[in-house]
């Protein structure tokens, strides 16, 4: 148990009470270290004023003191809260934590799971867009949250490499005459616009695609599988430049053209008992079994499995390769309600699948100028915006005094915090409209300020001299607001990965960095003359070890210079 466990569970035995209360972090840190509503909570039950109730509680626990160096002062405030001040030597304990151990802020709370997280899921033959960028970002940083609370993860992406969107850039390319060697993944993007405005207004393209898309699936057709075999080939080696750049790997990559077939022996197994026939297509009637479903078609008319029949085949596919406890899928929220008729559908088929399956879903990024298609050509390609924001950087970097290469690469680690942290500040639910000013900025609310912050306490450290660091605690110390913020670490990792909210850790980060240059500017941290220098020597170590790793947490690295 946490310290906050203990905490409730001793108030719980020494109080003799059986209801529910919360023990929580005061806003304000002058009320202490923990604060209770407790009184408040019984008072009503024994109607009896909530103050004098406090002041009952309080004398019992002060009766019971709580073990060891723990609790320094118990107070009562308001109308009847009970706040805990903790002792000096027990923050000081957390900081030599954050110091020896590599792992803090780290638990075992899912220890034992087999937990498997599929997102970013680009599909060869369009470019890598901006939404996902957004999967992409929140995908990785789940994934590591989760890792960090003793979860085995494995990573996976699941990629449409057949399909109608295929077959229209592969009709594209035919009309371009786009070489399949040479073509790049803009020519891939180029061809699928072309043959998305073809397929919506010209029904000769459109019967010319349908029939592409079925020589795609029987492979019967040599001249239409080279195209596809090479541009296939060359939009997934690129998808790998992106993820590299963006510090992301796959332990497991999923394809359509491998999930399609059983998907649709899955569908036509059940045929009659789950799914129905209805003009000429195989649907699942949603409404049926929830009024609030609609429904689906899984294999249209020409026979082929959508996109429904082969997320069903995944399941099983994606469980065959690794047997997990949960599977968490992470996708755009415009598929909520398809994503809702797909699990009722796998609850029948595939019951334990469908009960271990998450859906996170998140909004869109966007930008000031307004919603992108690839149907159109009017995409924010994710190379395009990250070669912005870091062309951005590298201008607001002129005046420094680093070399243009090292620079280059500052640049590109900034340029990727400055888009992370902007994705992760807000809960994944929400859009995001990227402010490109703001986002860049060294100061304030953005993944750069957190970054430089982090820098400059490094800085502080290099200079500290002849003078060690030492995590004793100084007699007559008094308890600083950057240690009650170390304190907090792993507490706010937890409820991070419980409800699945990086957040939470971009919400702290910010929290911690500006306590700790509150820190910095009221209070000499390298002074030989000052007993107590080595402690706030090892208080800047802590800063620096928590912000790593927080930042580590969302994706986000620390460049040795800014």
């Amino acid at each position: 148990m946490n310290i906050q466990q203990q905490l409730k569970h001793w108030i719980r035995e020494t109080l003799e009470i059986e209801s529910d209360f919360v023990l929580e972090y005061p806003t304000d840190q002058s009320h202490g270290d923990y604060s209770t509503n407790i009184a408040l909570i019984n008072s009503r039950k024994l109607n009896i004023n909530p103050r004098l109730l406090a002041e009952q509680y309080v004398e019992k626990l002060k009766q019971n003191i709580f073990k060891g160096e723990v609790i320094k002062d118990i107070s009562i405030a308001g109308p009847g809260f009970i706040n805990f001040f903790l002792h000096p030597q027990y923050f000081g304990s957390f900081v030599a934590e954050s110091l020896s151990d590599e792992k803090y802020g780290t638990s075992e709370s899912r220890a034992g799971q087999k937990i498997i997280i599929e997102y970013t899921d680009p599909n060869p033959f369009k470019e890598f867009h901006i939404g996902h960028l957004m999967s992409n970002t929140i995908g990785e940083s789940i994934s590591r949250i989760i890792g960090a609370m003793g979860a085995e993860v494995k990573r996976a992406c699941y990629q449409g490499d057949v399909g109608l969107h295929v077959a229209t850039a592969v009709w594209g390319m035919m009309q371009l005459k786009y070489d399949p060697a040479i073509a790049n993944a803009k020519d891939l993007g180029h061809a699928y616009a072309y043959g998305a405005q073809a397929l919506r207004d010209n029904p000769k393209a459109r019967e010319e695609i349908t029939d592409i898309n079925k020589k795609i699936f029987s492979r019967e057709d040599e001249a239409i599988n080279t195209i596809y075999d090479e541009g296939r080939k060359t939009s997934l080696q690129y998808f790998e430049t992106i993820y590299k750049k963006l510090g992301t790997h796959f332990d497991y990559y999923f394809f359509e053209s491998e999930t399609g077939p059983f998907g649709r022996q899955v569908v036509e197994e059940h045929l009659g008992n789950v799914f129905e026939k209805s003009e000429g297509a195989v649907i699942f009637p949603g409404e049926k079994h929830d009024p609030r479903l609609h429904t689906r078609v899984f294999i249209n008319k020409d026979g082929l499995p959508t996109y429904e029949a082969k997320e069903l085949g995944l399941s099983k596919i994606k469980h065959d390769a690794y047997p997990y406890t949960v599977s968490i899928v992470v996708t755009a929220n415009e598929i909520n309600d398809y994503f809702k008729v797909l699990l009722m559908a796998m609850s029948l088929v595939f019951p334990e699948f469908a009960e271990k399956t998450k859906h996170l879903s998140h909004g869109m990024l966007r930008l000031p100028e307004g919603k992108m298609s690839s149907r159109t050509g009017n995409v924010i390609t994710a190379v395009s915006l990250i070669d912005t924001v870091e062309q951005m950087v590298m201008d607001k970097m002129t005046d420094r005094e680093i070399d243009e290469e090292k620079k280059k690469e500052i640049a590109g680690i900034v340029a990727i915090g400055a888009l992370k942290y902007s994705i992760l500040r807000q809960s994944i639910g929400k859009d995001v409209v990227f402010d490109f000013e703001t986002s860049v900025s060294f100061e304030g609310d953005s993944g750069p300020y957190l970054q430089y912050a982090t820098v400059r306490a490094k800085s502080i450290l290099h200079k500290a001299g002849d003078i060690v660091a030492s995590t004793e605690v100084p007699s007559g110390w008094q308890t600083t607001s950057l240690e009650r913020m170390i304190e907090r670490y792993p507490y706010i990792v937890g409820r991070a990965g419980e409800e699945y909210a990086p957040q939470y850790i971009v919400t702290y980060l910010v929290e911690l960095a500006g306590t700790f240059n509150a820190f910095y500017a009221s209070t000499k941290i390298i002074d030989s003359s000052d007993i107590t220098s080595p402690y706030k020597l090892a208080l800047t170590q802590s800063f620096v070890r928590v912000m790593t790793s927080g930042l580590d947490l969302l994706g986000i690295k620390v460049p040795d210079s800014m």
